[in-house]
């Protein structure tokens, strides 16, 4: 049954004022302020389940979504049912989708304690093991990968359900003659960060660690960007960020020193100060730290450039690059940027965990930053998402105070239809996207794209920019929310 959505009074909307001053401040943390995050993190796990694609298991609980795509592959006769769409269209890109599972296999390693303690670390391996399934299937030749199902242009062109969806199912891949760097060393990473994940499970695991073997050496030996999934999914940054990032995650699977070899001779890797499904250097850059490795024969300290990306962030230092709104929260850029919010907040504890196992701290210049401030930012941002904003309303669907109700989402915002039935796509932007009422079926847990610069969100659906979900919003959000709900406020690991 759907909670009601409470308004938004202009009390709460005074209380969420002061909340916006006090994380300007620095404050909110030491004012406690505080959510529920057991149901955040329980919540953010359904909403990678509502995104399954293929023959959905027994215990499904999102019970408006059934079996789709189950012909997924049948264009080239193979299987390449399951995975996951990748927001909210009924398309499966082979990036973000990889990311998504990289993502989601550090949060399992990293903050395996506080899953279990909250008894959701069965429910994250499973969602791992929906997407490491579904790779197999794509990548069952050498150099080669099936790297997304569905045209987008003609997706995009049908509001349909994906049980009731009729757009062609075409299918991309990346070879020898058409070779896609970033996706195949991407796939790798996600194999092998899953392999460490079901190490348990030993043939599983060293079926995943071969295959993401073959595929960074096809990656690596067959260097060229694939722009196969542009305009929705291009790769500005290059392929030298993924091939670290994968390079980093099977030298932590296999110890073997031919990663390690590339790591400090070859690979090319730079300060920023965005982590997201496009650019990987902080995060192979805090996992490096932590393996004390450095690149061009000892010339780069990924310590220091993990460093450049807290300082970069954080808005006391004398580094400061990334804008934060009024309200105080990282923004990137319009359009997912709930993607950033959590990455950060994702990156900030695993990187303050160990700094406070090391004894070690973040060294903006001369100024020196303990790893409690990067706890702090952490869950500040987090907080954001969960109410602890000027609008003083949640951002995650069906959660706190007045949850969005209209996310750009087609499953969602489209009524449950009997298998079969023939959807008129002319009609069905009419018929549910362009009514403004909340969507018949709760997307439970889905992180919106986020509001603009100035904190302000519409809950419309075609505010796409502001209330289109995606995986990796979700992905990188449960490390941090784990940490909550396992730790407490103050974020500190008791393992």
């Amino acid at each position: 049954m759907k909670k009601k959505h409470i308004a938004t009074s202009g009390g709460v909307r005074a209380v969420a004022l002061v909340l916006a001053a006090l994380v300007l401040s620095g404050d909110v943390a030491a004012h406690g302020t505080s959510f529920n995050y057991k149901d955040a993190l329980t919540k953010s796990i359904m909403f990678l389940e509502a995104q399954r694609s293929g023959k959905l298991p027994h215990n499904n609980r999102i019970k408006w979504r059934g079996d789709s795509g189950m012909e997924d592959g049948k264009l080239a006769h193979v299987d390449l049912t399951g995975g996951y769409y990748d927001a909210g269209d009924n398309v499966k890109y082979g990036l973000p989708l990889a990311f998504t599972v990289t993502t989601l296999a550090w949060a399992a390693l990293a903050f395996k304690p506080e899953l279990q303690k909250t008894g959701e670390l069965k429910n994250v391996h499973a969602a791992i093991k929906w997407g490491t399934d579904y790779f197999l299937k794509c990548a069952t030749k050498k150099n080669h990968m099936w790297v997304q199902v569905g045209d987008p242009n003609l997706d995009h062109q049908c509001w349909v359900r994906p049980e009731n969806m009729n757009t062609p199912r075409t299918l991309y891949q990346i070879d020898d003659k058409t070779p896609g760097t970033e996706i195949a060393a991407e796939t790798a990473a996600a194999l092998a960060a899953a392999s460490l994940v079901f190490r348990n499970e030993k043939a599983y695991s060293r079926r995943l660690v071969n295959k993401a073997k073959l595929l960074y050496q096809f990656g690596k030996s067959h260097l060229k960007t694939y722009d196969g999934e542009c305009p929705f999914y291009c790769s500005y940054s290059g392929y030298n960020d993924e091939l670290l990032w994968a390079a980093t995650w099977l030298y932590m699977a296999t110890k073997r020193q031919v990663y390690a070899d590339f790591i400090s001779h070859e690979a090319i890797s730079s300060s920023v100060a965005e982590f997201s499904w496009d650019l990987k250097y902080p995060g192979a850059q805090v996992l490096l730290a932590e393996l004390n490795m450095t690149a061009s024969g000892g010339l780069q300290s990924f310590k220091t450039q993990a460093d450049n990306f807290v300082c970069a962030v954080l808005p006391d230092t004398p580094f400061h690059q990334v804008f934060i709104t009024p309200g105080g929260m990282i923004h990137l850029r319009d359009g997912a940027n709930s993607q950033y919010v959590t990455g950060t907040a994702f990156l900030f504890v695993v990187y303050a965990d160990w700094l406070h196992r090391a004894g070690e701290k973040v060294m903006c210049g001369d100024t020196p930053i303990k790893p409690e401030r990067l706890r702090e930012f952490a869950k500040q941002q987090m907080d954001y998402l969960l109410g602890a904003n000027p609008m003083g309303r949640s951002y995650v669907v069906g959660f706190g105070v007045n949850p969005p109700t209209q996310p750009h989402h087609r499953g969602a915002s489209t009524p449950v239809l009997k298998p079969g039935t023939v959807v008129n796509c002319g009609m069905s932007f009419g018929d549910w996207f362009a009514p403004d009422r909340p969507n018949p079926n709760e997307l439970t847990g889905a992180i919106m794209g986020g509001p603009d610069g100035a904190d302000k969100f519409i809950d419309k659906r075609n505010a796409s920019a502001c209330t289109e979900p995606c995986t990796y919003i979700n992905s990188l959000a449960i490390g941090p929310l784990a940490a909550l709900a396992g730790r407490g406020p103050k974020l500190v690991a008791s393992h």
